[in-house]
């Protein structure tokens, strides 16, 4: 699968009119070129993951239970940046595709833990090996060296260090 300009289609929106248009002031900025980065890994994510049925968000709450069986949707709420609504959103769908399952906390009744079930597990290992593909196709782009160094700037950028 070639991996398409996000030019090509920002994210839904129409292509533009006038192909290479020239970007202007936008060239310079940061965040343009961090948008732009970003659609294309989305839209190649969404591409690659389509038969599943399952954005982004919905396997990055499935990762993340899976790595922290009975975390709470708080703590993945606050892991993910998302608010706590948005959280129960995601974990409801899960649920419904029992993908996902919570469980009374035996220190806090409570509180809920998260779990994968037979079939969250099933999903999560059928779409690492979707992931796997698609993280390939745009680690290919870069040397060992300058994927690491792109990782601690990104890293830089969101954690402030």
């Amino acid at each position: 699968m070639a991996i398409k300009s996000p030019q090509d289609d920002f994210e839904g929106e129409d292509a533009p009119a006038t192909p290479g248009l020239d970007v202007g002031r936008l060239g310079d900025l940061l965040g343009f070129h961090l948008r732009m980065a970003h659609v294309a890994i989305y839209r190649d994510f969404a591409e690659t993951v389509a038969e599943l049925a399952l954005t982004q968000k919905q396997l990055a709450v499935m990762e993340l239970v899976a790595g922290n069986p009975g975390a709470s949707q708080i703590d993945l709420a606050n892991t993910l940046g998302t608010d706590r609504a948005t959280m129960m959103a995601l974990v409801n769908r899960l649920a419904a595709r029992d993908f996902i399952e919570r469980r009374p906390s035996a220190a806090d009744r409570r509180r809920q833990e998260l779990h994968l079930t037979k079939a969250g597990r099933a999903m999560l290992a059928r779409a690492r090996g979707l992931i796997d593909m698609h993280e390939q196709r745009f680690i290919e782009l870069f040397s060992r060296d300058e994927l690491d160094a792109l990782l601690t700037a990104l890293k830089r950028i969101y954690k402030g260090k």
